[in-house]
């Protein structure tokens, strides 16, 4: 064992200059000399004032690119006031950046793929924070307890928002949270007392455990038609709230859900609703309505509405399950179960959005007002290839769909973007780029039509399935030609526009 301790030892002397630290320009750093990489450490007594960390540091005749800040390289550095980190910096250390007091504000440079948990619960005087879209992952508590951070922008880049992320950020009163993000941990927004509204996007299935939970200025929320779990204790103290509507997709509440939201009257729940677990709406004592569209009575603790007075409230149940929620504990105690006039409500789609090109543009348009478009293109000339001569199709595959708070997601929209008699125009390479004279086309299919946009009129269109058999054709008006075609939906026709063909799938 002593022989390969020594072995590792040996091997690794050559990476680092020196076990101490070197000061090039009041800033102390780690080389790693065969990488020819600098890590930012800490200072023998305090970093103060404006840093500027620079992107290369030059030591004995040799360039080093800065690359990380060693955990708690600036901590408790009270009388820091602003810290400039260059984009060749791909990690921050954990507290990197904790006890700054003097520090308000804080840049994230755009090499950075996650946010640490820099600040270390001690973050109380930060007031702004910049995530680039290089961001994908806002790690466990990464601005916990950042009492003075007011709003917060998340951009489009991130997936992940990690375990109590804002925990204890009480001057926190909006956050929109982008469709990009499909994953809200646990406790993320607990103890955010300011936080007024916030959107949940249609790209999230689950409301954690804790995730809002003393939230006490929330007043209104809607829940999306996404959701299918609210977890326990989702919305526990969240005093503010006056009325909730769970959607027909959520199919569970768990324990202490929306527990002590003392300013609750009235609960309506949709009628996929399978389990109400114990205390899920326990002491919220001014219900005074409760609505639940399930035929089938849930399987409810008998707890489940534990001191919220529901002998003085009224239940509204379909009329053909009065009888049933009658019998069952704890819906027998309500003060009287009434039958619903109707059917349970719907939530309103996003219309299905219709896709162009113009000018070198994709365009993306709904008739619902104020939606998202969250859009997946993807191009089959992306791969890795071994031949010697590769074939380029020039040719993207497009799937578009609206989404907007409050609103089920449209349907999903398709297309596929080529050109034309893309054979070049002009040979040869200029400047990296090869020069190309081709005309785009967009093909669309909807309920077994198939829609060509772009091509030259007179053009013909003709649409084959894969054994070769032709299905269709027309010649383009307008540059637009429509083909009718009885090819089933999710087979793949062959269009060929002038002497280019064209897979797409039959929608």
């Amino acid at each position: 064992m002593k022989k390969q301790l020594l072995f590792l030892v040996i091997m690794m002397l050559p990476l680092v200059a020196s076990a101490n630290p070197f000061e090039i320009n009041g800033i102390y750093y780690n080389l790693v000399t065969k990488l020819k990489q600098a890590e930012v450490t800490k200072h023998p007594s305090q970093y103060s004032g404006d840093v500027i960390i620079p992107k290369t540091v030059t030591f004995e005749n040799e360039i080093y690119s800065v690359t990380s800040i060693e955990a708690f390289a600036f901590s408790n550095c009270t009388a820091l006031t602003s810290i400039t980190i260059p984009n060749s910096v791909t990690e921050i250390g954990v507290c990197a950046l904790a006890g700054c007091t003097s520090l308000t504000s804080v840049a994230i440079p755009n090499s950075m793929t996650y946010i640490p948990d820099q600040f270390c619960h001690s973050c109380t005087n930060l007031t702004s924070v910049t995530i680039p879209n290089s961001v994908t992952t806002l790690v466990n508590r990464a601005f916990a307890f950042c009492s003075s951070l007011t709003s917060i922008t998340i951009p489009n880049s991130v997936t992940e928002i990690g375990s109590d992320v804002f925990i204890g950020c009480s001057a926190l009163t909006s956050v929109t949270i982008p469709n990009s993000v499909t994953n809200i941990a646990s406790g993320a927004f607990w103890q955010c007392s300011g936080l007024k509204s916030i959107n949940i996007p249609n790209s999230i299935t689950r409301l954690s455990q804790d995730i809002f939970r003393d939230c006490s200025n929330l007043k209104a929320i809607t829940i999306p038609s996404s959701i299918i779990y609210i977890d326990s204790s989702a919305f526990y103290g969240c005093t503010s709230l006056t009325s909730i509507t769970i959607p027909n997709s959520v199919t569970s509440i768990g324990y202490y859900a929306f527990y002590q939201c003392n300013g609750l009257t009235t609960v309506t729940i949709g009628n996929g609703i399978k389990f109400i677990e114990d205390n899920a709406f326990g002491t919220c004592p001014n219900l005074s309505d409760v609505t639940c569209y399930a035929e089938n009575v849930p399987n409810t603790n008998s707890n489940a509405f534990k001191d919220s007075y529901i002998d003085y409230a009224t239940l509204h149940v379909p009329s053909a399950s009065v009888n049933a929620y009658k019998a069952k504990d704890p819906w027998k105690n309500f003060k009287s179960i009434v039958a619903i006039d109707g059917e349970a409500p719907t939530t309103q789609k996003c219309e299905k959005p219709t896709i162009s090109y113009e000018n070198g543009q994709l365009k993306f348009a709904s008739a619902t007002d104020g939606v998202e478009f969250i859009s997946e293109i993807t191009d089959s000339d992306i791969k890795k290839n071994y031949e010697a001569t590769v074939s380029l199709t020039a040719t993207y595959n497009i799937s578009v769909y609206a989404t907007k708070s409050g609103y089920d997601n449209s349907d999903v929209a398709t297309a596929t973007l080529s050109w034309i008699d893309a054979s070049p125009k002009t040979e040869g390479i200029t400047n990296g780029v090869a020069q190309i004279a081709a005309r785009p086309v967009l093909v669309k299919t909807d309920n077994g039509f198939i829609t060509v946009e772009g091509a030259d009129d007179r053009t013909n269109v003709s649409v084959y399935t894969t054994d070769g058999k032709q299905v269709g054709s027309a010649i383009s008006q307008n540059n637009i030609a429509t083909i009718a075609t009885s090819i089933q939906p999710g087979a793949i026709a062959i269009v060929k526009v002038g002497d280019k063909a064209v897979k797409v799938v039959i929608k």
